[in-house]
């Protein structure tokens, strides 16, 4: 039955994401210190088996920023950068794909066929800066945002190339803060806080360029 109605599908998706957004953000269910318990004992298959159950806790919307902290407590920040960028990646992958398996159709309902038009015309060709600089913009949700990149038309090589570019400069800061939890004030911890600031002001005039384009596409087509 849910699968004949766009919107249904599209409904059962936002309240899906409402709940586990809920349940991780109020629920105080897992802990930086969880996740290094499960991760110690691994060896050499460690970083692989983080990046896979970090891509899967972030699409079940397990906050990044904690689980790209972990990541530097685990493995330092050099691997831990690289193993925050791969997760990331991959949890866009999943996102992407599960937001336009179950949201674009209902998407397409909702907005109507001309704004859906537009919209997916505009992320075609505009696609890859709005990812990255959603990514690059604090206070927004990577794995949310991805849900809805998904639903709205966005490719896959968009999201998955535009998260590598994006979420590399913030995946160094939350690492090297992770790295340095035992000495806040440490030269790496100010340099990861040094980058979060230019990334986030370099993510807001990105993300004004892209309301601007948006606008004028609206506008040349009468909306």
């Amino acid at each position: 039955m849910i699968a004949r109605w766009p919107r249904t599908r599209l409904a059962v998706l936002v309240v899906a994401l409402v709940a586990a957004g809920t349940f991780f953000t109020f629920g105080d269910v897992l802990t930086t210190e969880q996740v290094r318990d499960a991760v110690d004992g691994l060896g050499p298959a460690a970083p692989v088996v983080y990046v896979v159950v970090a891509a899967v806790l972030a699409a079940a919307l397990v906050p990044g920023p904690l689980l790209a902290a972990a990541s530097g407590l685990l493995f330092g920040v050099v691997l831990g950068t690289v193993v925050a960028v791969a997760s990331s990646a991959l949890t866009a992958l999943l996102a992407q794909r599960l937001g336009r398996a179950a949201g674009l159709d209902g998407a397409r309902a909702v907005l109507g066929p001309v704004r859906a038009a537009v919209t997916e015309d505009l992320l075609a060709r505009r696609g890859l800066l709005a990812v990255v600089g959603q990514r690059l913009l604090p206070g927004v949700p990577d794995a949310p945002a991805t849900y809805a990149f998904g639903a709205l038309g966005a490719t896959g090589w968009q999201t998955v190339l535009g998260t590598l570019i994006g979420a590399s400069p913030r995946a160094f800061a939350y690492t090297a803060l992770g790295a340095s939890l035992d000495d806040p004030g440490s030269p790496l911890a100010l340099a990861g806080l040094a980058v979060w600031v230019v990334v986030s002001v370099a993510g807001a005039e990105l993300a004004r360029r892209w309301w601007v384009v948006r606008r004028r596409s609206r506008a040349a087509d009468g909306d």
